[in-house]
């Protein structure tokens, strides 16, 4: 890799407004695609090369789906879109006076700045949690989180002393929103069907899957009806629910609950939070809980020419005091109701202001077994639940290779319940990606 002072974000001078994009998730995507390419000049940032679907991520973390069936490269994503350019690089900062954003290889200058940057995991100030624990963020995580999951069956079947084969099986998921649900969910479906075959010397019914909650209910942020029939599914699974429970500390060890409760785990999954992955540069007052305080039409409060859109939004209406939920639809109608302001900007025409349109809630819970809360009142669970989540999920699956292979694989588990990416590819690695301990299997091992 090139030293960072041989390196330049080699951005061509440009005529029409620049806009510079932060975040490569669904509110950018929806955004550049209503930006007509003949009237603007598009310059997108981001650490990772690809527009993630992360709803699926839990499924890459179980051995559902390959890695690469939930993300599509942002480079061929608008290959086709004029004046367009992607540079794979994180922003450190933005100066909104000067109207420039901060990079480690140089500034870029902006006409108008739309940061959507997403979220990331919430600690809550617990540096132990953030090292020792597993997120699953984005496809790296994802992918970590099943190389530990794999592997943590293939030392169980190795260990000799018990109470470390039982560690090695106990898994604990912080948070029982729909990310912790459907992945405990998925993991004790995968305990049913997939791990017999694979090791017959195990006893599976040492393996325990925790899903610890500290609200009175899982899915707090959907209906009751919906917590309802969730939580039956899931302990018709064998998971075990922990309400009104919180994850005091893990040493990697062992997970230490607030009521003081010990459970020994090698696997720490964190689903319990996140916050605003927001940028230095812009006063205090401007941001809450995490999020940048926006106007209806997505301005940073106190500037005309930097926005925030999706998770790192705050806009409070008088349906949503507290913002929009942080998940894909917000996102995705206020990138477009931006991308179409900027193209009526160039036009002369009025802005309109974003309203929200709610289009439902989904969560699943194993093979057959979801919930919904709809627009009009209307709340659906079990199969009709189950074929609306799929639909959707297929729906909004960016690329149409994606979708192929997705269907592939739900259509092959589905007739066989087995999961077909159960490969260690590479060395385990704990949370922080440093490699884990391993045999010594000498220079001529194969």
């Amino acid at each position: 890799m090139l030293p960072a002072g041989q390196l330049a974000l080699n951005i061509p001078d440009t005529t029409k407004p620049r806009v510079v994009v932060v975040g490569g998730g669904f509110a950018a995507v929806n955004l550049i695609k209503n930006l007509p390419g003949g009237q603007f000049q598009v310059v997108l940032l981001s650490k990772i090369n690809y527009h993630g679907f992360w709803p699926l991520l839990y499924q890459v973390a179980t051995a559902g789906l390959e890695s690469e069936s939930v993300g599509e490269p942002l480079r061929q994503l608008f290959d086709d879109h004029a004046d367009f350019h992607f540079r794979c690089v994180c922003a450190t900062g933005l100066d909104p006076a000067a109207r420039v954003v901060h990079t480690p290889i140089g500034d870029l200058p902006f006409d108008y700045l739309v940061l959507a940057t997403g979220t990331k995991s919430n600690y809550f100030d617990n540096q132990e949690i953030a090292q020792n624990s597993f997120g699953l963020k984005d496809i790296g995580e994802a992918v970590r989180l099943r190389h530990q999951l794999l592997h943590s069956f293939e030392q169980a079947s190795l260990a000799r002393d018990p109470a470390e084969r039982q560690r090695l099986l106990n898994f604990v998921i912080a948070g029982a929103g729909p990310t912790g649900v459907e992945l405990a969910a998925s993991l004790a479906e995968m305990r049913r069907h997939v791990l017999p075959q694979d090791y017959p010397d195990l006893d599976l019914g040492q393996l325990h899957i925790y899903l610890v909650e500290g609200e009175d209910r899982v899915l707090p942020p959907m209906s009751a009806y919906a917590s309802r029939h969730a939580q039956q599914y899931l302990e018709k699974l064998g998971v075990i629910v922990k309400l009104k429970q919180l994850v005091e500390s893990y040493d990697g060890q062992k997970v230490k609950l607030k009521d003081g409760e010990e459970i020994p785990a090698r696997t720490l999954v964190w689903a319990a939070g996140v916050t605003g992955a927001t940028l230095p540069g812009l006063p205090a007052d401007r941001l809450e809980h995490g999020r940048y305080l926006v106007n209806a039409f997505n301005m940073v409060q106190g500037y005309q020419h930097v926005f925030a859109l999706g998770d790192v939004a705050l806009m409070k209406t008088k349906d949503y005091p507290k913002g929009h939920p942080q998940v894909a639809p917000p996102a995705m109608q206020q990138g477009t109701n931006l991308g179409q302001n900027l193209a009526r900007q160039v036009r002369g025409e009025v802005w309109q202001p974003f309203a929200y349109l709610d289009k439902g809630t989904l969560a699943i819970a194993g093979k057959g077994r979801a919930v919904a809360d709809l627009p009009g009142g209307l709340h659906l669970s079990g199969l009709p639940a189950w074929l609306t989540w799929l639909l959707v999920h297929i729906y909004y699956l960016s690329g149409f290779r994606n979708k192929l292979v997705v269907l592939a694989n739900w259509s092959y588990r589905l007739f066989t319940d087995q999961r077909g990416t159960r490969v260690i590819v590479q060395n385990p690695t704990g949370p922080d990606g440093r490699p884990a301990p391993e045999l010594d299997c000498g220079p001529a091992a194969s």
